[in-house]
């Protein structure tokens, strides 16, 4: 019989992806002709490789992206590897050894550089940056700029260490003159606080933001398990952060100083998908607490929130502000 702890901890777990909205169907291909079906059920050697590979994505955060490539740090040490786009390890060793290969691989052409418009696509809390694919090819199949995931170690420590990886990112990226971002739930969050403690030459590079289903106001469902003393014992990193430490961390979190859109999930009614929370929401966020002041767009639909970077009207009103500053009426994102 599974010990006490192990139960606890097992229920936390569950809990986590299910506020981090995460799914096997991020990492199965999907007919984007057949949204609506269901995909087909993973063999157990699928299901063991996609459990395998999003335990492994919680431990990094990527320090330098080129494309698909990129050179990751195990937070809290001096370990790094670089990730070829097929997510092979061609290289492990501290940052400085990983660094130095990566400007051998670059000098050789293996690594193209990034130059030009520049979009950063960012995952959610207990998500890994593959639960973006789909928004990330509708992206660099629509809009005239170098779209980069940036991947995170979401669970492991707060969001502030978060935040410095963006920065660590940018500041690899001299030949990027324009940054956007897409953030997905708490991405959102890492970008504010980049954005709080950035130089300001690279805030000077920030063009747009959109923001798919952000917890701007913090969460209520964190809230209800902060209620739960177990849970919120168990909790740790930005999880534990939005869960108890909310009051610490929204100083410290920017407005964006750019033209910023909001894309909120949910029913345009007062109850929303979920029967846990007050008002409308997307089942994780109520729509009020999507919202910051000095938004430029604002935009509702009736999308669930693990489903927003695969739901079309969402990819197309994301391309739309990326290039106008501007969603596009309700009718024509359907």
């Amino acid at each position: 019989m599974a010990s006490l702890p192990r139960v606890l901890m097992t229920g936390w777990l569950a809990c986590s992806l299910f506020l981090a909205s995460t799914t096997w169907a991020d990492e199965i291909p999907i007919d984007s002709a057949q949204a609506a079906a269901s995909p087909a059920e993973p063999t157990d050697a699928e299901w063991l490789k996609i459990l395998r590979r999003s335990a492994d994505a919680l431990q990094w955060s990527d320090e330098v992206i080129r494309h698909d490539w990129r050179l990751q740090r195990r937070p809290g040490a001096d370990i790094c590897r670089i990730l070829d786009p097929r997510d092979e390890v061609v290289h492990e060793g501290s940052r400085q050894a990983c660094l130095e290969a990566l400007a051998t691989l670059e000098r050789t052409g293996r690594v193209p550089a990034v130059t030009g418009p520049t979009v950063i696509v960012l995952h959610g809390l207990g998500e890994g940056r593959r639960s973006m694919r789909p928004l990330v090819d509708h992206l660099r199949n629509n809009i005239d700029a170098t779209v980069l995931a940036f991947g995170y170690a979401s669970t492991t420590t707060g969001i502030d260490d978060h935040g410095r990886s963006l920065d660590a990112v940018i500041k690899h990226l001299p030949a990027a003159d324009s940054i956007s971002f897409v953030g997905h739930s708490m991405g959102n969050l890492v970008v504010r606080r980049w954005m709080d403690l950035a130089a300001d030459g690279d805030l000077a590079r920030v063009r747009r933001m959109v923001m798919l289903g952000p917890p701007n106001q913090g969460s209520e469902l964190a809230r209800m398990v902060a209620k739960i003393g177990v849970l919120a014992a168990l909790s740790n990193g930005a999880a534990r952060e939005l869960v108890l430490e909310w009051s610490k961390i929204s100083p410290n979190l920017a407005v964006p100083p750019c033209p910023f859109g909001i894309v909120a999930g949910g029913k345009g009614d007062d109850r929303g998908y979920s029967s846990l929370l007050v008002g409308d929401d997307d089942t994780v966020v109520r729509v009020e607490e999507t919202r910051l002041p000095g938004e430029h767009d604002f935009l509702l639909l009736p999308v669930h929130h693990a489903a927003m970077m695969k739901n079309p009207a969402v990819q197309q009103a994301t391309a739309a502000f990326l290039k106008t500053g501007r969603f596009p009426a309700p009718a024509a994102a359907k």
